[in-house]
């Protein structure tokens, strides 16, 4: 695997362990791939994942436009993802149903000493675009964390900080 998958793997996981809404709102998401600038996910739609009319709700896909484009600074090296202060979501179409897969490819479009910003996008099991979102947060603090690290261009292998296999 990738080192880059690893370690934004890693962040993910250490949302979890946070046992923040991450944990609640989609315990059941997916990495699959993730290299500098890009991650791609994937999530099962589940029951709880509905509002009162029978769609996917809103706050599911503000939700994950959040953890997406955290896990999209992940992929730059960060290990402590900053904290937003804008973000957004429009939404196109209704996402799916129970048991349906949602997936979700989230990209770092900038990164600067003290803002990143990303995009998210998110599509049906048919491949139709059905929502996207926009994440800015700030990262300044998070530039000297001690578990962050620097990847080849392609993402292979760390060239600077620990890869904790």
């Amino acid at each position: 695997m990738a080192a880059c998958l690893r370690f934004t793997k890693r962040v993910w996981q250490s949302f979890v362990a946070n046992k923040g809404h991450d944990q609640l709102c989609f315990p059941n998401l997916v990495i699959h791939r993730a290299t500098p600038g890009k991650v791609e996910c994937s999530l099962t739609i589940e029951s709880y994942n509905l509002n009162r009319v029978g769609t996917v709700h809103g706050g599911l896909i503000l939700s994950l436009t959040d953890t997406v484009g955290s896990l999209a600074v992940a992929t730059h090296g960060k290990y402590m993802t900053g904290v937003s202060t804008d973000i957004g979501t429009s939404f196109i179409r209704p996402a799916g149903k129970p048991g349906d897969v949602l997936n979700a490819v989230g990209v770092l479009t900038a990164m600067g000493k003290s803002l990143a910003f990303t995009r998210v996008d998110f599509f049906n099991a048919k491949g139709d675009l059905v929502a996207y979102g926009h994440h800015t947060k700030y990262v300044g603090k998070s530039n000297t964390h001690e578990r962050n690290v620097t990847f080849s261009e392609d993402g292979e292998t760390v060239v600077e900080g620990k890869d904790d296999e």
